[in-house]
């Protein structure tokens, strides 16, 4: 069983329950006037669609390379990332818009209904998250999908946190409050994710790589002259790519030049896919960056 395997399973465990708590989120919300309660509903009803992309996004990316797409189809995790990102943009959004309206006409809210269906939607995201925690930092896909779910179980507890408060102060206000909290947590872990995204899709160079490390640890490799045209990027959250010349002089063997550099990449820097060209003399005569 590869982990893909293990990663659409549990993804499809945690649609069926989420699913389960919007319906009853988005009930218990209508029937109790709680917007904070119908904000959960809303934030989880992009939990589903984020699942349901997010499982479509692994089962499609570790789809083999084409004569079409000779990459293969690992962009789909940054693109099912970047959707779900906007979904969680969009939600922020309405729940904002709707927050403000209730600001100076706060309604009746049926507080029984709001604590009781709370804790449902706080009990089924808990363990949501329980069971995609080992695979949250997997890829920027399953990131995207935890996220939905962590910030969700948050909300979950300001619904109980808010019905509590407002049993005891009567406080109407509270629920809308709350409500702009959600809103604006969201709105962070959707901007966060939509940088990310961008950036890859942008081919910048993958975090936690540094240009000039790369640079100087390829450059004091044994027959290394010098290097030109260097170039770093990803096509999804976790596979890096670099593409290089290197002008080496006379050398007998490249070969091994080669797979003494491809480990030093792999073990300093986990970039695994390179094209390295060599270069006895530089023809390129570019300018370009890198190039000494």
């Amino acid at each position: 069983m590869t982990d893909k395997h293990n990663n659409t399973k549990k993804i499809g465990w945690t649609i069926f329950l989420n699913i389960v708590i919007t319906l009853a989120e988005y009930i218990g919300g209508m029937l109790s006037g709680s917007l904070a309660l119908l904000s959960d509903a809303g934030h989880n009803l992009s939990d589903v669609i984020s699942l349901i992309l997010g499982y479509f996004g692994e089962k499609i990316s570790d789809k083999k390379a084409t004569k079409t797409h000779t990459f293969g189809f690992k962009r789909v995790e940054i693109f099912t990332a970047s959707i779900n990102a906007l979904s969680l943009l969009v939600i922020a959004v309405l729940i904002v818009t709707e927050s403000i309206k209730r600001i100076s006409h706060p309604e009746n809210i049926s507080l029984g209904i709001m604590l009781s269906v709370g804790a449902i939607g706080l009990f089924g995201n808990l363990f949501s998250i329980l069971i995609l925690n080992k695979e949250k930092n997997a890829s920027l896909n399953m990131k995207a999908a935890y996220l939905h779910l962590f910030y969700d179980t948050l909300s979950s507890v300001f619904v109980i946190a808010a019905a509590v408060i407002i049993y005891f102060t009567n406080m109407l206000v509270i629920d809308t409050v709350l409500s702009l909290i959600i809103a604006l947590m969201i709105l962070y872990s959707s901007l966060e994710i939509i940088k990310k995204t961008i950036h890859i899709f942008m081919q910048g160079i993958p975090e936690g790589i540094e240009f000039d490390k790369v640079f100087e640890t390829m450059s004091k490799i044994k027959d290394v002259k010098s290097i030109h045209d260097l170039h770093i990027w990803s096509v999804n959250s976790n596979q890096n790519f670099l593409s290089c010349h290197i002008c080496t002089g006379k050398i007998k063997n490249p070969d091994i030049l080669l797979k003494r550099m491809n480990a030093v990449l792999k073990s300093s820097f986990n970039i695994e896919h390179t094209a390295i060209q060599f270069e006895q003399n530089n023809i390129c005569k570019t300018g370009a960056i890198c190039c000494k």
